[in-house]
């Protein structure tokens, strides 16, 4: 029983639950950044989803966490600009790993491209909206460069998350690589 209307429902309740889990996993902090910003495992859920249902829906889960996350998480935020940046727009290119959807080695390629597209709007987000707190301190190194502060503030926390993605995916890819390539699914 594949029709259309039950792989729609089915798809719908595997973005509730990745996104769920995503939310869960957000709370697992590792390491913080003082202004907002932390090291967990809560990419890979949408990362997942992603790639098995393609892009789309992974931009819509990508919207919805990134929405739990100005909801629940405590946003760290400088007006209406920064909750758009660092939340709405930064977790929805999450889903552009759904450009890979059934493609053999898509989990790893999407996961990098959705953390450099995550990444590149915390960037824009520190360049623009948080160039106010020029010059600050970070890691006991004082910037003056909002463009600079912007890179090693965010790379801080995105280039470990990004790794952690990676680390999980080749954990994960061969005993669920069924259903990473959503061979379940025709």
């Amino acid at each position: 029983m594949n029709t259309k209307t039950h792989k729609h429902v089915r798809m719908l309740c595997e973005a509730a639950l990745m996104v769920a889990l995503a939310q869960i996993l957000s709370y697992i902090k590792l390491a913080e950044a003082p202004n907002g910003g932390s090291i967990t495992f809560a990419m890979f859920p949408i990362f997942f989803f992603a790639i098995r249902w393609g892009l789309r829906p992974g931009l819509m889960a990508g919207f919805v966490f990134g929405l739990l996350q100005l909801i629940f998480d405590g946003a760290y935020a400088y007006g209406w600009q920064s909750m758009l940046l660092d939340y709405l727009l930064a977790f929805t290119p999450l889903g552009l790993a759904g450009l890979f959807k059934g493609k053999k080695w898509g989990l790893f390629v999407g996961t990098l491209l959705g953390c450099c597209a995550r990444f590149a709007i915390h960037y824009i987000s520190g360049v623009t909206v948080y160039k106010i707190l020029a010059p600050t301190e970070f890691l006991n190194w004082t910037f003056s460069s909002p463009a600079l502060y912007s890179l090693v503030y965010n790379g801080s926390y995105m280039l470990p998350n990004t790794i952690i993605s990676l680390v999980m995916a080749v954990v994960l890819y061969f005993p669920l690589k069924k259903y990473i390539l959503g061979q379940d699914l025709r």
